[in-house]
């Protein structure tokens, strides 16, 4: 055994201790369809805090925002972790427990369940289902793709006789690396053995324990980098030499000389029409149209939009319902901010450090590097031991695996209490059949996220910012759905065909996420989504007629 391998190893004992925490969940099954999705509405405190944060902690939060941070400094953490912080928690808060209470109060297990019923409408489910799952997938993409390039990226030159490398220049493979298509199918299977068999106690037991790994783990990275760069000091000095615009907060005053006054695009078109027209028949020249350094206010106050994405994401919808009481919220309400904090700085300055760090004369990160995914791979693989790498990647794929968990489950959850249960078999079906039913759906599912992961659809931050986008713009209805008497069904139809529609719009004048950058009207796309899923919602409810008093009487009661 090469010392390469030490790693892969290591790697190997931590998946099969969740394995063996799946097998033993599998001990405490009831063998309820209850217990299977909700863990029989017993999770505690300190599970519950830190299943909903493990399960927000994605490879956007680790693997994403060290390589957006790499490629757009440490602005990244103003954008995504500072307005996270404060809405996750206001989400838990003012919706979370508000959803935990009717989903206990009336056997709730799905969200569609609960939109049925409050919006008294029997096909609602039938537009949610291919909705959410179609935004699902995307997240689940961000996690595979994640682990893959993690993995290829770590193990470089551990099996030499086995793989063979591949490419040239910065983003070439080395030989011996185990390849993306083998990391990502090794990962899906264990997560799915594990959910397969415990259902969402599993999941919660694995989450807290990855949850706990992944954060001591990444302060342990975040010290070892900072001391192999020679300490935060020196490796922040480096930034401030060679590339001092990854230190600045990004956004820049709102002045005439910087303002993005329109459409790139649209300018070069309009000055090539002006430059070949005759010199004689030329109009005025076109008024300049660029895009300036760091981002607008405008551009950094609409990103306080995504966070919204938790109050309709199924995954911790299905958490909220497993909840012992509402007072089992308060922790994750306090704490949650706080831990955001703990993974997103270190990340984010890991981040900027790798754009400018020198060692022996050599860059840690070659020169033209251009896959950002890579990069926190890349860091620990060349600035740690071998064994220390191990127990670092360990730790990046427990942030990985413990949102994959909750979301393959969610999914499985909603096909067999919405579509078969509800919809093919009438509401015959026994427990037994919905759990074999979920699991069914569940192993369909990471078949299919497993071979989309293979084309590598594009970056783990961008395809994230899309996803949370979606889900966002959602959120007005779930919102209505708890607060506002008036909300009615068909106000619920239009805010939701409404966010279908102008998300895949906007989604395709991005050229369907290949436009990083693109804005609309200076501002995320998620604005104009939200904006117009609120309005749909409001005047359509307003010329409608107003729900049933039993439904009034049923969701707003003081009772």
């Amino acid at each position: 055994m090469n010392t390469e391998q030490i790693p892969v190893w290591i790697i190997l004992g931590y998946l099969s201790l969740l394995l063996i925490l799946g097998l033993t969940s599998l001990r405490f099954f009831r063998g309820t369809a209850a217990d299977y999705f909700l863990a029989s509405r017993g999770i505690g405190s300190f599970l519950l805090v830190m299943s909903l944060f493990g399960t927000t902690m994605t490879a956007f939060a680790l693997i994403g925002s060290t390589g957006e941070s790499f490629k757009a400094g440490i602005g990244v953490y103003g954008l995504m972790a500072s307005w996270s912080g404060i809405i996750h928690s206001a989400c838990f808060f003012l919706v979370g427990i508000k959803l935990w209470s009717f989903g206990k109060r009336h056997g709730y297990v799905t969200q569609i369940q609960f939109f049925r019923d409050r919006f008294e409408s029997n096909t609602i489910g039938l537009i949610l289902f291919p909705i959410l799952v179609g935004l699902v997938i995307p997240y689940l993409l961000i996690g595979v793709m994640g682990a893959g390039v993690t993995i290829e990226k770590v193990t470089a030159g551990a099996f030499p006789d086995l793989f063979a490398g591949h490419g040239s220049g910065p983003t070439a493979v080395k030989p011996g690396s185990i390849p993306y298509w083998l990391g990502s199918a090794v990962i899906c299977i264990v997560v799915l053995i594990y959910v397969f068999l415990g259902g969402v106690r599993g999941a919660a037991w694995a989450n807290a324990f990855q949850t706990i790994v992944f954060m001591i783990l990444g302060l342990v990275t975040f010290v070892v980098i900072a001391d192999k760069l020679g300490g935060v000091a020196n490796a922040t000095k480096m930034v401030q030499e060679h590339n001092p615009h990854k230190l600045r907060r990004s956004v820049r005053p709102d002045d005439p000389l910087t303002r993005y006054h329109g459409d790139v695009a649209v300018y070069e078109k309009k000055l090539a029409k002006w430059q070949a027209a005759p010199e004689a028949k030329r109009g005025p020249k076109p008024r300049e149209v660029r895009k300036p350094d760091g981002i607008s206010y405008l551009h950094f106050l609409s990103y306080l939009f995504i966070p919204l994405s938790v109050g309709m994401f199924p995954h911790l919808f299905q958490h909220w319902l497993t909840a012992k009481s509402a007072k089992t919220f308060r922790l994750a309400v306090v704490l949650h901010p706080f831990l955001i904090m703990v993974v997103w700085v270190p990340c984010v300055l890991v981040g900027a450090w790798a754009t400018s760090a020198v060692i022996d004369g050599s860059p840690v990160i070659p020169y033209g590097f251009s896959n950002p995914n890579a990069v926190l791979g890349l860091l620990v693989k060349k600035l740690t031991t071998p064994v220390l790498s191990g127990f670092l990647t360990a730790g990046i794929l427990a942030a990985i695996m413990s949102s994959l968990d909750s979301q393959f489950l969610c999914i499985g959850s909603i096909f067999a209490n919405d579509i078969v249960a509800h919809y093919i078999s009438r509401d015959r079906l026994t427990d037994r059949q919905r759990v074999v039913y979920g699991r069914l759906f569940v192993v369909f599912i990471v078949l299919v996220t497993y071979l989309l992961a293979l084309t590598r659809p594009g970056g783990v931050f961008t395809l994230g910012v899309w996803c949370f986008s979606g889900f966002a713009s959602l959120f007005p209805l779930v919102f209505a759905a708890v607060y506002w008497k008036r909300a009615t069904k068909a106000g619920a139809y239009a805010s939701i065909l409404t966010t279908a529609a102008v998300w895949v719009w906007l989604f395709a004048k991005s050229g369907y996420g290949a436009n990083r950058e693109f804005l609309y009207h200076d501002m995320m796309p998620v604005a104009t989504i939200i904006t117009a899923s609120t309005v749909a919602l409001v005047v359509v409810s307003l010329m409608t007629r107003p729900p049933s008093p039993k439904t009034v009487e049923k969701f707003f009661n003081k009772a």
